[in-house]
C-alpha cells in the first residue's frame, strides 16, 4: 500500500518539486499551505507532470486545531516533510517576531501531534545558515562543522528548530527525523510547468535575475563587491531544486523503511562554491540574454562564503547532486518565459 506523506508548504518552490518526486516514487501526498507565498495554480502543474493531483488543504501550521483536523481527515499519514516557514534573510531582520512565531510555532504543533496520530517521521527543511560564516578550516562545510551564532533571525529559527527536534527525540518521543541542511536551491522543473514564483519582489537571487532579464525589474543589485573572494562577491553552493527534491524522497524512505538512528543530519549541496557574479555571467551564457545589474552595498545578514561537503549525503543517504549549473539556470529562464507566455509575469 502506498504510504501517505504530509507536505507542509507544498505549493511553494521546493515543496511543489518535492511533491512531484514523491508522487513519481509512489507516495500519496497531502499538501497543506497557507498560500502566503504561493498559489494553488501550482497544483495544476504538479498534475500535468505526474498525472496525479495531490490532496490540498489551505491550512496554517501555526493553527494547531486546524492541523489536528488534517491528521484526523487523513488518518494514514506516516511521514511529514516540513517546508512551511518564512525564509527571507533580509525580511527576518526587519520582522524578527513574525519569523520566530511562524517558524517555531509551526514545528512545535507538528511535533506534538505526530505521536498522537501515529506519524513516524519528519524531514525538516533546515539551512546552511546554521553554520554562519565558517572559518577557513571548515570550508567546504561538513555536518560536524561548529554551529555559529546566526547572522539573522531566519538563521536563528533554523538553529532553534534543529535543537527542538533533537531535544524532543532525546526525550524519548517515538518519532524519527532527518534534518536536511540546504545550500541554495535554484532552477525549475524541466517541463517548465512548475518553478519559483514568489509573491511580490523576489528575495532570492535567481528569480530576481530572471525577472530583470525579462524586463520586469529594472535592475539587479549584487550586494557587496568587496568580500574576500575571487571577484569580491559572495560565494554560495547552488543546488538544482529537482536534485534537492530527490534528496527528500531518499530521506523519507530512510526514515520510514530503514532501521536507522532516530535523528540524522545531512548537508544537501553540490560541493562547488560559485560567486554571485559568476552566476549572472553563467546565466547570460546559458540563455544568451543580458541582465542589467549593478553593485550595491553589502546587505545585513549575508554570509561571505559557504559551500557544502556533501560526502555524507552521497555515501550514507545515497544521494548526489547531478545537474550542471548552466543547464539549471536555463531551466529558470525557461520557467520565466513560460510565465510570460501565460500572461502571469
Amino acid at each position: 500500500m502506498k504510504q501517505t506523506i504530509l507536505v507542509t508548504g507544498g505549493t511553494g518552490f521546493i515543496g511543489s518539486h518535492t511533491t512531484v518526486e514523491l508522487q513519481q516514487a509512489g507516495y500519496n501526498v497531502v499538501i497543506i499551505d497557507n498560500l502566503s507565498n504561493s498559489n494553488t495554480d501550482v497544483l495544476d502543474g504538479i498534475e500535468q507532470i505526474t498525472g496525479i493531483r495531490p490532496a490540498f488543504e489551505k491550512v496554517d501550521c501555526c493553527d494547531k486545531a486546524a492541523l489536528e483536523q488534517i491528521f484526523t481527515k487523513y488518518a494514514d499519514i506516516k511521514g511529514i516533510i516540513h517546508f512551511a516557514a518564512s525564509k527571507a534573510v533580509g525580511e527576518s531582520v526587519e520582522k524578527p517576531l513574525m519569523y520566530y512565531r511562524n517558524n517555531i510555532d509551526s514545528l512545535l504543533n507538528l511535533l506534538e501531534l505526530m505521536p498522537q496520530f501515529g506519524v513516524k517521521g519528519i524531514i525538516f527543511s533546515s539551512s546552511c545558515t546554521v553554520y554562519g560564516q565558517p572559518s577557513k578550516e571548515y570550508l567546504p562545510v561538513t555536518e560536524d562543522a561548529p554551529i555559529q551564532k546566526a547572522l539573522s533571525p531566519y538563521g536563528n529559527t533554523k538553529q532553534i528548530n534543529e535543537e527542538i527536534i533533537q531535544d524532543y527525540i532525546y526525550s524519548g518521543a517515538n518519532v524519527k527525523s532527518i534534518i536536511l541542511r540546504y545550500f541554495n536551491p535554484i532552477g525549475a522543473h524541466p517541463s517548465a510547468l512548475i518553478g519559483e514564483l514568489p509573491n511580490g519582489v523576489p528575495m532570492n537571487l535567481i528569480p530576481f535575475v530572471t525577472q530583470t532579464a525579462m524586463g520586469i525589474r529594472n535592475e539587479l543589485k549584487i550586494f557587496g563587491n568587496d568580500y574576500d573572494t575571487s571577484d569580491g562577491t559572495c560565494i554560495r553552493d547552488y543546488i538544482y531544486v529537482v536534485d534537492l527534491a530527490k534528496a527528500h524522497v531518499k530521506a523519507m524512505a530512510r526514515v520510514l523503511d530503514m532501521d536507522t538512528e532516530p535523528i540524522e543530519i545531512f548537508n544537501v549541496g553540490t560541493g562547488r562554491g560559485v560567486t554571485t557574479y559568476e552566476v549572472v555571467e553563467k546565466f547570460e551564457k546559458a540563455t544568451g540574454v543580458k541582465v542589467n545589474w549593478t553593485y550595491a552595498p553589502r546587505r545585513e545578514g549575508d554570509i561571505e562564503k559557504v559551500w557544502a561537503n556533501p560526502d555524507k549525503a552521497n555515501n550514507v543517504l545515497g544521494w548526489k547532486a547531478e545537474a550542471n549549473l548552466e543547464d539549471v539556470l536555463k531551466t529558470a529562464w525557461d520557467w520565466q518565459v513560460k510565465l510570460r507566455e501565460n500572461g502571469i509575469m
